[in-house]
């Protein structure tokens, strides 16, 4: 598969801005692949799917306040920062992006916050906007962490909105999100409510959760035609012995195991026996998934309406099978499904 291919006919304004009022009253498509049958649903319809003894696996990552704006020394010249990745607790070191880039070089300081509560030393280049700071800051871990996180905010997409507003502050996180370290939300997963998987509970649908820290590589321009040169930047993955266990045991008993979004299915993909059951992992993972490649252990996946050329739409593209989800992305168009992070859902049976 070549990237050209994956593009279609999508406008500015098929776009969500904001997230359904309810959580789980977004739109949901259902896309049945072996008679390429697609139903018209809400969402919280997705449990009629499912029989007592399915398995849903969520992504409990935790999205941390990581975009921060200062000031450069002695100019005061505005920037963003994005904060990517910690790398030393006790030395305060973080990979960021910055922005504008080409003016920020090694030794650079950078203020943020009144009184410039929070300094930051440039300290080495990492790749064209990518730069390693060093923080300094008179304090214990915890107040420096609290001081980086007062003056952070939710990392929205600037590609939803440019200004990020309180709403975000909640709908921006799934409802459980446990473990810190996401810069983007596994957004498959802001569907549910917490009545929702009350629901599901109730059936006697299982539920599994596994971490994956989101990074901006999620969201990676693909810049090859031939896809097998992309490289896919590595993230960090902790799927529990009990998830694996959970899982597998559904597997062997014939149930539905439903990855909740892109980012539980490379998770899982990357941690795979040879007799395709899932091993527990702690670890990273760098996985690109396009066609043609076979899936080992989910069997069916909930998942958004994703942007031309991306990640996403290739691996989804791979699991539902190219030109039955192409000829689905033409029908959500025409039936106006609301598109990206806060967009309308998928469920690829």
């Amino acid at each position: 598969m070549k990237l050209s291919q994956y593009n279609y006919n999508f406008t500015a304004d098929m776009l969500a801005k904001y997230p359904a009022e309810c959580r789980d009253e977004s739109r949901l498509m259902v896309l049945n692949r072996k008679t390429g049958k697609i139903e018209h649903r809400v969402f919280k319809d997705v449990v009629d799917y499912f029989k007592p003894g399915d398995i849903f696996t969520f992504n409990d990552t935790k999205v941390f306040p990581a975009r921060l704006y200062g000031n450069k020394e002695k100019t005061g010249a505005e920037i963003e920062i994005f904060l990517l990745r910690e790398l030393n607790r006790e030395l305060r070191l973080w990979d960021v992006l910055v922005d504008p880039a080409r003016k920020i070089r090694i030794g650079n300081k950078l203020y943020f916050g009144d009184d410039d509560l929070l300094v930051a030393e440039v300290i080495d280049n990492t790749t064209s906007r990518g730069r390693t700071l060093r923080f300094l800051f008179d304090g214990d871990y915890d107040e420096f962490k609290a001081a980086l996180f007062k003056l952070g905010e939710t990392p929205l997409p600037k590609w939803i909105r440019t200004k990020v507003e309180p709403i975000d502050d909640e709908r921006y996180q799934t409802i459980f999100a446990k473990n810190e370290g996401a810069v983007a939300a596994p957004t498959a997963g802001l569907h549910f409510s917490k009545h929702l998987l009350k629901r599901m509970e109730i059936k006697g649908i299982h539920m599994a959760f596994l971490t994956l820290h989101v990074g901006l590589g999620n969201f990676r321009t693909v810049d090859v035609e031939d896809l097998t040169k992309h490289k896919m930047d590595s993230e960090q993955v902790i799927i529990p012995q009990q998830t694996a266990e959970r899982v597998n045991e559904v597997k062997n008993a014939g149930g539905k195991v439903c990855a909740v979004g892109t980012t539980v299915m490379r998770s899982i993909e990357s941690s795979v026996s040879t007799d395709g059951r899932l091993k527990p992992f702690e670890g990273w993972t760098n996985k690109f998934i396009f066609e043609p490649y076979e899936f080992s252990v989910a069997n069916c996946m909930i998942t958004n309406f994703h942007l031309p050329y991306s990640t996403q739409l290739m691996m989804v593209a791979a699991f539902a099978g190219y030109d039955l989800l192409m000829d689905a992305y033409e029908v959500a168009r025409t039936e106006k499904y609301r598109f990206g992070t806060y967009g309308d859902a998928m469920l690829i049976l």
